[in-house]
């Protein structure tokens, strides 16, 4: 297969991995601490492969509830200076745009959020674009791709961690739980069982006469 082309393969949509990480499980409540996301690209042959990167640590908004269970499991000081957090409208507008740009040079008409156990990750996104008043928000608003429910399908394993470790993609546990490295992984982990099904043979689908 050659020239082959990101938009043809999930029927429109412009994946992007995101992960988010918060000061609690509610979207409306809880404060999003960082967030990062990764663009994927497709090379002439087929293979999925990672692009453009953009990560932010953010401030929580105005009353925000922070959790003390949910900052001592992600280890994140939101008071702490060096963090140069910014305002989360700041960060979800640069990521928007980046996706933006990705929609149009792949030829795609919307963006879908590739996340691990995606609805947490969707959910926080779309709250805080309708909180910041940013109008336009190029994601499904509620498709998504849960690399979760994809890696127990193909490895045995719904953890990120175990699943990478199936599928000998070395994992840091120490690293775990930043939104950067667990964006990396998670975009890693996708692009192997998206390619490891083109190896397969199961991409493209055969033309089947009726």
């Amino acid at each position: 297969m050659t020239n082959a082309k990101l938009c043809d393969r999930f029927r429109g949509f412009f994946p992007v991995v995101i992960d988010i990480e918060t000061s609690g499980f509610d979207p409306k409540l809880n404060a999003i601490l960082e967030i990062a996301a990764i663009t994927l690209k497709m090379d002439d042959n087929g293979w999925l492969e990672l692009d453009e990167t953009l990560q932010f640590h953010v401030q929580p908004f105005a009353n925000a509830i922070l959790e003390p269970t949910a900052l001592a499991f992600n280890g994140i000081d939101p008071a702490n200076p060096l963090r140069s957090a910014v305002d989360e409208k700041f960060a979800l507008e640069e990521i928007f745009k980046m996706v933006r740009t990705g929609i149009k040079t792949n030829d795609c008409n919307r963006a879908v959020i590739v996340a691990h156990n995606a609805h947490f990750d969707h959910s926080f996104l779309m709250t805080a674009a309708e909180r910041a008043s940013i109008k336009r928000n190029p994601f499904h608003p509620f498709a998504t791709f849960d690399t979760a429910s994809l890696s127990g399908l193909v490895f045995g394993q719904t953890v990120l961690a175990k699943a990478c470790e199936t599928a000998q993609i070395p994992f840091d546990h120490k690293q775990a739980h930043s939104a950067l490295y667990d964006t990396e992984k998670t975009a890693i982990l996708f692009c192997e069982m998206v390619n490891r099904f083109k190896r397969l043979g199961g991409w493209p689908l055969a033309n089947v006469s009726q």
